[in-house]
Order: structure tokens, then sequence, then C-alpha cells
């Protein structure tokens, strides 16, 4: 049996705690494991410094604009994704953030997709591999990526109440396999959860 680490939260309780935020951006710190600055960011940090707000409305602080994925697969190159991820992370670490919400690995099911410019492709292989590639390039230099958004999120429209209704061969062949790609290959630090139930199953 694995021996759990001194400091580490041992209780329910304190266990519990670690799944809720703090505020907005931040984790709670339990024990020894302390607390997480987390920014929105696949195609470039944003930290908000002052009020923060969930819709990203209100000021973050000056960062650089990075193409987002739709561009970035354009090129095909796992090596720039990489680099890409890399200096997402430079900037984070300058800005104290420990995990960045990114990179969004659903597939575009319609040309009519809310968010398909944060995804890169219709492709799982081309998805995993770039989306492969910028964890990589993020992690390796000590900043989390949170994989989203796990799974079939594939519009925005009331996409807080919907059934992405998909059949087991599809949702395994298509909708999941960048995601298990990534969290295979690159151990992604945190996945997050789409708002859609899958089949009538809440993500």
């Amino acid at each position: 049996m694995t021996q759990q680490p001194d400091g580490a939260p041992s209780s329910i309780a304190e266990q519990a705690r670690l799944t809720s935020g703090h505020d907005f951006w931040t984790t709670e710190s339990v024990g020894d494991v302390p607390s997480i600055l987390m920014t929105d960011g696949p195609h470039g940090l944003r930290k908000q410094d002052g009020p923060t707000d969930h819709l990203g409305i209100s000021g973050s602080v000056p960062a650089t604009c990075f193409p987002p994925a739709v561009g970035l697969a354009q090129t095909w190159s796992p090596a720039l994704a990489r680099r890409v991820g890399a200096a997402i992370a430079d900037e984070a670490r300058a800005q104290s953030v420990g995990v960045v919400l990114g990179p969004g690995v659903n597939l575009k099911r319609s040309v009519r997709g809310g968010r398909n410019f944060e995804y890169f492709s219709e492709d799982p292989h081309l998805t995993a591999e770039l989306g492969g590639a910028w964890v990589h390039g993020l992690q390796a230099r000590g900043v989390g990526a949170s994989l989203k958004h796990f799974a079939v999120n594939n519009q925005e429209t009331d996409r807080m109440r919907i059934s992405a209704d998909v059949d087991e061969r599809t949702l395994h062949e298509l909708y999941l396999r960048a995601f298990r790609t990534i969290v295979t290959r690159q151990q992604p630090w945190t996945v997050m959860c789409s708002y859609n139930r899958i089949n009538g199953v809440h993500a």
C-alpha cells in the first residue's frame, strides 16, 4: 500500500476541500498542499489581477496573444505547438500562475461551433499530436495544463443543460481519442470536465 507523505490531507473532509476553490481562480490550501493560482489562456495567459469574473470581461494583465488552436493546427507542427506551450509557461511563471486552463481538445463537429477557434481540428489524431505537444511544452517548464473540456463539448448553445448523445464506437474512436492519447503520453496535471451530459449522464 502506498504511504501518504507527511502533511498530506488525510481526512475525507480535507481531501474534499482540495476539489473546491478558495475563490474563482485559486484552490484551497490544505495541510502541506499549497494553494494554486489558475488562469485561462490556451492562446495567451489571461490573468485577472483585480476583481475577477467568470466571463473574463474584467481587465487582464497584458500578455502575449498567440494564434488560437485552429491557427496552430494549420501548421501541422508539434515542434511549434511545444514552443507555444513553453512560451505561455514562461509568462505564467512570471505571474505566479501554477495551472493554465488549456488546451481545448474537443473536436469540431460542426462549422457553426461557437468555440471552434479554440479547438485544433475535426481530426482526433491531429488534435492529439498538437494538443499533446502544447501540454509537453507547458509542463516541461513547471506549469500544469488543464486539458479541457472532457468530453463531447461541441456546442455552446445550452451547453450546461444538453445531453450530447453519441454511440460508444464514435465516442471512443473520435471524441475521447485525443484525451486518452494526451493523458497517457503527457500526463496533464488536471482535466477540466465539460458541463454537458453524455448520453444523459453528467460528464
